[in-house]
């Protein structure tokens, strides 16, 4: 099985990843670190990694052909066309997304932009314009990461059959 979990930062991709990796048996690989393992992409004047979508997606789907199991976890992933199995596109609530980002100790323009982007469909849109509706499960977050799971799994047996 070959999964892509994608939503925008805070959602709760990361965590669900890491469950879904160790419930099915999956390989979980973060964009940003594979980015970083393939020399993909460059760090701007605020060190964060830009990366670009063509050379991570063309890079990702030559890495899926020789490999199974996997579970790719990220935001910007929502930009590109992998060969994937299925995409779980986490969403949350903008106030709840806010609410963790100032947890975190995002700043303000952080805070702001994300909630921005996940207050228009932003990751939504581009899922939907990338990827056929049958392969899409759409999971909202809740702020039980347990629940989060459960809701997934069942989503995912379901898309399964």
């Amino acid at each position: 099985m070959k999964l892509l979990i994608t939503g925008t930062p805070g959602c709760g991709k990361t965590t669900l990843a890491k469950k879904l990796g160790q419930k099915l048996g999956l390989r979980v690989i973060n964009e940003k670190e594979f980015a970083l393992n393939n020399a993909i992409g460059k760090f701007n004047d605020e060190n964060e990694l830009e990366i670009p979508l063509k050379d991570i997606e063309k890079k990702i789907n030559s890495f899926l052909k020789k490999n199974k199991n996997i579970i790719l976890e990220g935001h910007v992933l929502c930009e590109t066309k992998l060969k994937v199995d299925a995409v779980i596109l986490v969403t949350i609530s903008p106030e709840d997304l806010e609410m963790r980002l100032e947890k975190r100790n995002y700043s303000t323009q952080k805070i702001m932009d994300n909630v921005f982007c996940e207050g228009i469909d932003y990751c939504k849109k581009h899922v939907e314009r990338n990827y056929p509706k049958s392969k899409i499960i759409r999971v909202v977050s809740s702020n039980n990461p347990l629940s989060t799971f459960t809701k997934t799994l069942k989503k995912l047996e379901m898309h399964a059959k």
